[in-house]
């Protein structure tokens, strides 16, 4: 029986596969862009637990959150909350997300941000640096590990920070084995991991799972915990086990507050 993950990817990876775009176009495309603004460096530097704060219209798995939301608006109140970075859906069909929301939540905000999407081709990581993302996310269970490191390397090349995504221990050791990392003073590739809670198979959350994981990633690098975060108690359970930052969609978008709810998340203490 097909998952959720496999029919996502299957529709990505049929455009990536009908999309006969120039490389060569896209990438002079991206290199007129303007500097990006140091997705991983805002997570690395914030006092405390940064939060990556997610603009989501609604997922597979629960349909709508905040199908109507303003992207402009919930921008900025991230923003006025706190938040270190956003994260946006781009994801049409399945999320609701658009390269608009995108586009429309960076320049309202003022922050660093990440293309949330589902990332299978060269093409794709070009179209986050050309549509203004500052970062893309690459997520290792939908990736080979040749893809993974080819799309590490032309994030690299195009001036995007990347979000490497696992599940496991297994996933974070292919991910070393695989991508470009900072070295020990943060210097090098920008590259942060993050670990999601939810299963991309089921779609089902594992409260646990990136407490578990945590040991399995290097001090050196900017670790994120993704999904699952249901308030500052969550926050500071992953503050503890030393997380840098969290990233927060559903609770926000549907707390009624989302500056401060996340602030809330913010000044969570382990």
């Amino acid at each position: 029986m097909a998952t959720y993950l496999d029919e996502i990817l299957r529709v990505h990876r049929a455009a990536a596969a009908a999309d006969t775009r120039s490389l060569g176009a896209l990438r002079e495309s991206a290199a007129r862009g303007a500097p990006t603004r140091g997705f991983v460096a805002a997570l690395r530097g914030g006092a405390g637990l940064s939060v990556v704060a997610e603009v989501k219209r609604r997922s597979p798995s629960k349909g709508g959150l905040a199908e109507s939301l303003d992207p402009v608006d919930v921008a900025t109140a991230y923003r006025d909350g706190g938040a270190a970075c956003l994260s946006v859906l781009t994801d049409e069909q399945f999320f609701g997300g658009s390269v608009a929301d995108l586009q429309a939540a960076r320049s309202a905000a003022g922050l660093p941000v990440l293309r949330k999407d589902f990332t299978v081709s060269e093409r794709d990581v070009l179209d986050a640096r050309i549509m203004g993302a500052d970062c893309v996310l690459l997520i290792v269970a939908a990736l080979d590990d040749g893809e993974l490191a080819s799309f590490a390397r032309t994030a690299a090349e195009v001036g995007l920070d990347v979000l490497v995504e696992v599940h496991d221990e297994a996933e974070v050791a292919r991910t070393l084995a695989c991508v470009d990392l900072p070295d020990a003073d943060g210097a090098g590739p920008q590259v942060a991991l993050g670990v999601n809670q939810r299963d991309l198979v089921t779609f089902e959350v594992d409260q646990e799972r990136a407490v578990r994981v945590a040991d399995a990633i290097p001090a050196s690098l900017v670790r994120v915990a993704e999904s699952g975060v249901r308030g500052p108690g969550d926050a500071a359970v992953l503050r503890a086990a030393g997380y840098d930052a969290v990233l927060v969609g559903e609770h926000l978008v549907t707390s009624g507050d989302p500056a401060a709810a996340v602030a809330a998340l913010r000044t969570a203490a382990p």
